[in-house]
Order: structure tokens, then sequence, then C-alpha cells
């Protein structure tokens, strides 16, 4: 069976900085470094991921490149009041993906659009760098086209602020390759049944345990 295009794309893309790609990923990251980090550009970097996405190259489609840093964040030290235990100065991982910020970003710079989704093209010492798919929920192309005017749906807008594009679900843990230990409320009730059962560090280190009266009663001890 004859393999299509699109497969011999994603074969490429495997490995993009060993393979033949190699040279032309490297005048791609010098010449994007230096251009804004929101730009829009003419067609996709990667078909591939476009079309698997959702993307068609007619009206009403806007591909967006966004830089985003990498790396640990920090937060500034504070310099008065009391000390925090974890000031951040080190660095901290947020919830929320590089990814996911860059579809934000991408939002933000065009608010009359909505995210359809994202996906990587390069990185590099400094910066990674996501392609993001956005679609004119108002666009006559758009809404006659059945197989994406359900974005033009009210209940879909600002919809990459609310965790719906896949980026927002792998956050909220909504995908089933991290498991069901893996989501958020796995986790809280985890958390919970610790602070109950005084097994949570916040709970019990450093923390005199009150053992409830009938138990003190029945063991004999005194108040």
């Amino acid at each position: 069976m004859a393999k299509s295009m699109y497969h011999y794309i994603a074969e490429l893309w495997k490995r993009p900085y060993d393979g033949p790609l190699a040279e032309v990923m490297k005048e791609r990251l010098i010449r994007w470094r230096r251009e804004p980090a929101v730009v829009r550009i003419p067609k996709p970097t990667r078909l591939d991921r476009a079309r698997a996405i959702g993307y068609e190259a007619k009206p009403g489609f806007v591909v967006v490149r966004v830089r985003v840093s990498k790396g640990g964040l920090n937060r500034p030290r504070p310099d008065s009041g009391r000390r925090p235990k974890r000031m951040g100065i080190y660095g901290y991982s947020p919830e929320k993906s590089t990814q996911l910020v860059a579809e934000e970003r991408a939002n933000r710079k065009f608010p009359n659009l909505e995210v359809l989704g994202s996906y990587y093209v390069g990185e590099d010492g400094e910066y990674k760098y996501y392609e993001v798919i956005l679609v004119d929920p108002h666009h006559p192309a758009i809404l006659s086209d059945p197989d994406i005017n359900w974005i033009a749906n009210p209940s879909q807008r600002g919809r990459v602020f609310r965790g719906k594009t896949m980026a927002g679900r792998r956050m909220r843990g909504l995908l089933r390759s991290r498991g069901l230990k893996g989501t958020h409320h796995y986790k809280w009730k985890k958390k919970q049944r610790e602070r109950e059962l005084k097994r949570r560090h916040e709970a019990s280190r450093g923390a005199r345990v009150i053992a409830p009266q009938e138990v003190m009663e029945e063991l004999g001890w005194e108040k």
C-alpha cells in the first residue's frame, strides 16, 4: 500500500535536528529569533500536524507562530514583610505548559479569532516555537462549512482560556495519556484523604496531633 505525503512529512519531523531537516532548522531558528514573538505566517510549517488539527487552505483560517521562553520560571525575592518558605526565586513549575501559553498569547494578539489547536515547530537554547491554528468564527466560509462551523457556537467563545484546546485538556488531566493517577481530581482526593488522616506534611509536620476525646478515654489518657 502506497504511503501518503503526510507520512513522509511526519517521518522527517521525528528527528528534525539530525536528519535532512538539520540545516533548514538551523536557518529557521536564526531567522525566527529576529522576528516578533507573535507573527502571522502564510502557511503551516508542518502540514501533517496542521491538517490533523483541522486546518484547511481556505479563507477564515489563520496560522500564527509564537515564541515562548523556555526553562524554569522564577519570582522576585520579597524584600519586606514575611519570608515565604517557598519563594520561587530558584524557579518553579507552573501548571500551564509552554504550548498553552503560546495559544493564549496568540489569541490575545488576535482577539476576534478562536484557537483551534497548535503544534511544536522547534526550539533553541532560549525559546520554544509553536504554530497556532486560529479560525474566524464570523467568516462566511467557516459558517457554511459543516466540518468547522461548530466553532461559531457561543459555547466555544474564548475556548483557549477555558482549557478547551488539546493543550488545555492535557493541563486539566482529561487526556488518557496521563492516566487516572495523573488527573487533578485524583491528586486532590489523595491529598484530602492524607489531610484527614494527618499524613499530609502541612497537617502533621511540626504540629501536635490532637486525638479525639473518645480515643483518649479509651486509652486511659488524661486530657
